[in-house]
């Protein structure tokens, strides 16, 4: 399979994918838990093809080595536009049904900014405020690795969700380095989710801030996520931010 730096003829393939995940059931455990995993996004053959762009390095703006920043252990590139098939499809369609999330989020957490339906409209939000620099990234670990607790911010517009698509199959091709999330409430110690994926799935969650309901409303909570040690092999990720970076 040939990944290009051109979207492709038929561009409604992965937005028809998109379309037909189960969205009650993501936006249900997005809202209990701050995060929900999207199975089988992408075939084995659609991640290896995506991973096997890592070396090249005329599809990415720039190289980060996370342990030169007191990241962690392990490195990832940025992409540049023109995003290359399926990161330009499947970017405006998840974000499609996203925003609808995002924006029920804000009203709960009394945010008073909203986000338009189409992705592209909010990219322009975003460049006219110098954010211009494309967010999605290609990660790779090796044994050893990890990727410390963070937040993708990157600027003052920030959509609230991003998803993380695993490439690499656990078990087979690494071993080690799961998903971690960790949740801080006001005045309570911090909860830590360790979310299961297989190659081709992917996890949506919360990128700063998500809502939860108590007894006199709703409040905000403080989420961070990362990913612990790798334990042996290679493993590759696909991260998708809907916000671009100044």
């Amino acid at each position: 399979m040939t990944m290009t730096a051109r979207k492709s003829a038929h561009p409604s393939h992965f937005a028809a994918h998109v379309d037909a995940l189960d969205w009650p059931q993501i936006t249900a455990e997005l809202d209990s838990q701050g995060s929900a995993v999207l199975k089988n996004l992408l075939t084995p053959d659609q991640c290896r093809a995506i991973a096997a762009l890592y070396p090249d390095d005329t599809h990415f703006r720039s190289r980060i080595v996370m342990g030169r920043h007191g990241f962690g252990r392990g490195e990832y590139k940025y992409f540049s536009y023109p995003l290359p098939d399926p990161i330009a499809q499947l970017r405006p369609a998840l974000y499609a049904h996203l925003q609808v999330v995002a924006n029920r989020w804000n009203e709960a957490m009394g945010i008073v900014i909203r986000y338009p339906t189409a992705h592209a409209a909010f990219l322009k939000r975003c460049h006219e405020a110098g954010q211009a620099r494309p967010t999605p990234l290609l990660l790779q670990y090796e044994a050893g690795d990890y990727n410390c607790l963070h937040q993708d911010l990157y600027g003052e517009h920030v959509f609230p969700l991003q998803v993380a698509i695993l490439l690499s199959e656990p078990g087979r091709d690494f071993t080690g380095g799961e998903f971690v999330l960790t949740e801080q409430r006001p005045r309570m110690q911090s909860r830590a989710e360790v979310v299961p994926l297989m190659q081709g799935d992917a996890v949506a969650f919360a990128v700063h801030h998500r809502p939860m309901q108590g007894t006199r409303g709703a409040y905000r909570v403080n989420l961070r996520h990362g990913v612990s040690r790798i334990r042996s092999g290679k493993r590759h990720t696909l991260g998708v931010i809907f916000h671009d970076a100044k």
